[in-house]
């Protein structure tokens, strides 16, 4: 899925393309950052369905 050009200007409130073309894409460090996330998500969950020691890996006390 991805957004148009044009679309991000508008979202962005620039009137010209070439101003969104000057800051960097946000979203590829946010891709890597939400996969790690779920796979944290999942490892909590597959422990929880176990009862091993993944249910309470990285989880504060």
């Amino acid at each position: 899925m991805g957004w148009e050009l044009h679309t991000i200007a508008t979202f962005a409130g620039h009137r010209h393309t070439d101003s969104t073309l000057r800051y960097p894409p946000p979203w590829a460090d946010l891709a890597d950052k939400l996969g790690r996330g779920m796979d944290h998500i999942h490892a909590w969950r597959i422990g929880m369905l176990t009862g091993t020691d993944a249910a309470t890996a990285g989880t504060p006390r």
